[in-house]
């Protein structure tokens, strides 16, 4: 479903974005996020446009027993349209066993521009790449992604943690709607961007000229500056993070002799169906990497560096790029891929909590 376009966040984002042109800044380490047990676990709300490697991440965070699900929000701008990817939600966690998390989808357009996910792509996730959940059994929440995003965050007793696995359009617009929101948001966890690497976009073979743009930011790269100009503390894990936990046909492998709870059955499944992107060797554990992240930060190591997003539209839209006069973020630069692996396969076999 598509709602109104919202004003302007604010014309400071672009006046900050204009000055990105200089060389990048000393940068020195962030303080991590506090520990979480499963005596109080950390409240998560995830925001996912629904693509293969999101369903991925969200059954790791859904055996995490650190981890409470508050709420998922689906943006229709990203690779799943709005109702294949409630529906993907809902089966998701009837598959884990927690069918009481609400779920609702958001607009299905970007806060501002065109950009577009390849169509191909998007009927390949709609379809499910042909795999079957089990219903949900849950009503789909009546709100949308924006409302459930600003009750959710607003009824917790604690602060609560935001992970994005997609165009972050529902954020900005959740931000822009309820400033004070930002109050209540213990950090927001973003994977996206590419700051000292090449981007994925132009590198995807469907005509795009953009060396530098990672998809999930090219997609809204104006809602992504709205959220990185928030103040929430926010750790961003770019490509030149996920570059390092490469999806390869040896985890695969693995896997399929280690595959023991419904969760990792499942995602087995999915890599089955993904085999030949698996061998190309462009496939990368992106968005189960920011998941685990948000659980374990010592998975990776960062530098906090000064972020802006270039809205213009050109071989540039989109990009992270490093620069005087940007807000902070906490950047992941490099990650543990031989131990994420392990972290991942291990909560994917362990019982439902």
């Amino acid at each position: 479903m598509s709602t109104p376009r919202v004003p302007h966040l604010g014309i400071v984002w672009l006046t900050l974005i204009l000055s990105t042109g200089c060389t990048l800044p000393a940068t020195s380490p962030a303080a991590t996020s506090p520990a979480r047990t499963t005596a109080h676990p950390r409240v998560l709300v995830v925001d996912t446009d629904m693509a293969a490697d999101d369903w991925l991440a969200i059954l790791y965070v859904l055996q995490r027993p650190d981890v409470t699900l508050a709420a998922i929000t689906v943006t229709g701008a990203g690779e799943a349209h709005c109702t294949p990817g409630i529906r993907h939600a809902l089966g998701l966690m009837t598959l884990a066993g927690n069918a009481r998390v609400p779920v609702a989808c958001g607009r299905e357009s970007p806060l501002r521009g065109e950009h577009v996910f390849p169509g191909g792509w998007r009927d390949r996730v709609d379809s499910l790449l042909g795999l079957t959940l089990p219903d949900g059994q849950e009503a789909v929440s009546s709100q949308t992604a924006v409302e459930l995003l600003a009750t959710t965050i607003q009824a917790s007793p604690d602060k609560v943690t935001v992970l994005t696995l997609g165009p972050l359009t529902n954020v900005a617009e959740a931000l822009q709607a309820d400033p004070s929101l930002v109050d209540q948001i213990d950090a927001i966890y973003v994977m996206g961007g590419a700051v000292n690497v090449p981007g994925n976009v132009g590198a995807s073979g469907v005509g795009i000229d953009n060396p530098v743009a990672e998809w999930n930011i090219y997609v809204d790269p104006y809602a992504a500056n709205g959220v990185l100009q928030s103040g929430i503390p926010i750790t961003l894990v770019p490509l030149d993070a996920t570059n390092h936990v490469p999806l390869t046909r040896k985890f695969y492998d693995n896997l399929k002799t280690n595959h023991a709870s419904p969760e990792a059955t499942f995602v087995y499944d999915v890599l089955t169906e993904q085999r030949a992107f698996i061998d190309s060797g462009g496939y990368s554990f992106w968005d189960p990497l920011a998941a685990a992240i948000v659980t374990d930060d010592s998975l990776a190591t960062f530098r906090t560096e000064p972020i802006c997003v270039v809205e213009t539209e050109g071989p540039e839209s989109g990009w992270t790029k490093a620069g005087p006069g940007c807000p902070e973020a906490r950047v992941a630069i490099s990650a543990d891929g031989e131990r994420f692996e392990q972290v991942f396969v291990e909560t994917l076999n362990s019982p439902s909590p």
